[in-house]
């Protein structure tokens, strides 16, 4: 889904006039990036959107006049274009509704420091050169989210309750175009999903919670944060933070340790992927689904040389064909599955019976 291009012009849509300074001034210090235009609510976002015609646009979320969800929604109907959604802490959850409208990706607003910078020309250069067209088309095949009522128990299991016994265990690596893969498939999953569920997703540290949240909002599942000493169960999805290592061992205990990163990313999904083989072998299976890098090949690799199943997502539904495409041509994937299919094959894999 990625097509090659020369320069790269940037909308960049914030209400403080400082923080649109501020991108800017990040952006056009970097060769081959310059700045198409500037927007302080999202009503101008959508007009300089369609008459500017940028490559990439980066978005705030909480805007007068018009908010980023409404800006992003309008200008996917209209004049679709590659949309990075910056935003602080405070705003995480109500920025990964974004991705639900059609952004790409979500980062934290950035400072002065060499790495906040580096993080979001990185980005951009990255999900500037994304095919949109491929990415709607994909993006219209996934089926709607089935959102769980208030009234369900949101309670999670403790050592004593919780079991992995003689089940089977899933476990999801995913880097840039994760998020909404990962929403696409947990919101066509059964409550009683008899398979507990383990994400190591590389995102922001602080932003785990946020992204919890909302993908609780879009599924029958309980997703949660990781706790160390929590216990994985069949119906929980827990989510590695970015901020530690995390393993499961044979008893199903969740253990966070010192932070790894893979090519600069965090969490670590070979971490995670590499402890679900160890622990549980052949009842493992993994899933790894878009993103950049080589991150959670050598875990995909363990799992099938435990006789664990393998899955990977395939390019066309990919916002990025990277770690995933890496693993396929590594050898270690047993299939390749279109993101629409995905959601059917880990119930087959999990032993929920189709549905007539």
């Amino acid at each position: 889904m990625v097509a090659m291009d020369s320069g790269i012009r940037v909308l960049v849509v914030d209400d403080s006039a400082l923080v649109r300074e501020m991108i800017s001034a990040i952006l056009v210090s970097e060769p081959g990036i310059s700045i198409a235009g500037e927007a302080a609510n999202g009503a101008e976002a959508v007009a300089k959107a369609a008459s500017l015609r940028p490559d990439l646009i980066t978005m705030d979320i909480e805007m007068p006049v018009m908010g980023g969800l409404e800006a992003i929604e309008r200008i996917m109907a209209g004049h679709p274009a590659p949309i990075l959604v910056i935003t602080s802490l405070t705003g995480v959850r109500t920025a990964f509704a974004a991705v639900s409208k059609g952004a790409l990706d979500v980062i934290e607003k950035p400072d002065i420091e060499l790495k906040g910078r580096q993080s979001l020309i990185k980005k951009v250069k990255l999900l500037s050169r994304v095919d949109m067209a491929a990415h709607m088309a994909s993006k219209r095949m996934r089926l709607g989210a089935s959102p769980a009522g208030d009234a369900m128990d949101r309670s999670f299991p403790d050592a004593k309750h919780a079991s992995v016994a003689g089940g089977r265990v899933m476990a999801i690596a995913s880097s840039t175009g994760g998020p909404q893969a990962i929403q696409a498939i947990l919101s066509r999953l059964p409550a009683d999903f008899p398979a507990p569920v383990v994400i190591a997703q590389h995102i922001a540290k602080g932003f785990t919670r946020g992204m919890a949240e909302w993908l609780e909002s879009s599924t029958r599942l309980k997703v949660r944060e990781a706790g160390n000493g929590d216990t994985i169960a069949a119906g929980y999805v827990h989510i590695n933070p970015a901020e530690f290592s995390m393993r499961i061992t044979r008893q199903g205990t969740i253990v966070l340790g010192e932070p790894e990163s893979r090519g600069g990313y965090c969490p670590c999904c070979d971490t995670l992927l590499r402890s679900v083989a160890e622990s549980f072998r052949e009842r493992a299976f993994g899933l790894i689904l878009s993103g950049m890098g080589d991150d959670g090949c050598e875990g995909m690799s363990a799992i099938k040389n435990a006789g664990g199943t393998t899955l990977a997502q395939d390019e066309h539904s990919s916002v990025i064909y990277g770690m995933n495409r890496l693993a396929v041509e590594r050898g270690c994937i047993d299939r390749v599955v279109p993101l629409a299919d995905i959601p059917a094959e880990v119930m087959r894999l999990a032993g929920v019976k189709e549905q007539r």
